[in-house]
């Protein structure tokens, strides 16, 4: 099965040390789009270089934004691709925001990075993830290795 577009992106704001990436689910409070990927950056430039990556390996997949906002000023740079809506923030702009108090009724994804997973492994108690298809939509059980 092929990996939920969210995880690609959080992969790839992730290799560009994007901070506090959070992915939240947002399928059974609204139809437009099903996940959020929020992160922050400490500068535009780090911030365009987030966009960037996300934008190069979600073409790998085949998938180009809809929309792509903010880029320019690199505050605040929004990702649209349908189902998935990627925020790119420079730090005081999100707290201005607050996506996430916003969207407090979505259910966070948790996001276990390879760092925690491989301690984990280390120690004898690998992480594993499960998904499976059910009746269109992605179930997960336990964390999501990312």
């Amino acid at each position: 099965m092929t990996e939920p577009s969210w995880v690609t992106a959080v992969r790839a704001a992730q290799a560009k040390k994007a901070l506090d990436v959070v992915v939240l689910d947002l399928r059974e409070i609204t139809s437009f789009a099903d996940h959020f990927l929020i992160c922050t950056g400490t500068n535009p430039r780090q911030n365009q270089a987030v966009s960037d990556e996300i934008y190069l390996q979600m073409k790998q997949r085949g998938e180009l934004p809809v929309s792509v906002e903010g880029y320019d000023n690199g505050e605040w740079i929004l990702l649209d691709y349908g189902d998935m809506i990627c925020h790119i923030f420079l730090d005081r702009t999100r707290t201005y925001y607050d996506l996430e108090r916003l969207w407090r009724h979505a259910k966070r994804v948790e996001l276990v990075t390879d760092a925690i997973r491989h301690l984990n492994e280390a120690d004898g108690r690998a992480m594993t993830t499960e998904f499976e298809a059910a009746g269109g939509k992605l179930v997960t059980t336990g964390s999501i290795l990312i």
